[in-house]
């Protein structure tokens, strides 16, 4: 799934946090801050494990303020690991 979550979710360590909670939960992918000031993941993993990174996804670290997350389909990039991706 790739995940645009907007919000207070730059400049809080928002993407720190998903990279360690990715780990957490076993998936795959990458995070990117844009320059609309929203940030995007790729998640790649089991069904049950893309869920709870998502919900993780909607509180995020302490001081993020997430307002919305948008869901799109998106192919496994065939990367390893969970990687921070240059801002886009």
């Amino acid at each position: 799934m790739r995940l645009r979550i907007t919000g207070r979710v730059q400049g809080v360590g928002y993407r720190a946090w998903a990279i360690e909670t990715a780990a957490r939960l076993g998936v795959r992918g990458w995070v990117r801050n844009r320059r609309d000031g929203s940030v995007e993941a790729l998640v790649i993993g089991e069904e049950d494990a893309v869920a709870a990174m998502i919900e993780a996804c909607r509180e995020g670290p302490f001081a993020a303020r997430v307002t919305e997350i948008e869901l799109s389909e998106a192919a496994d990039d065939g990367g390893d690991g969970f990687r921070p991706r240059a801002t886009e």
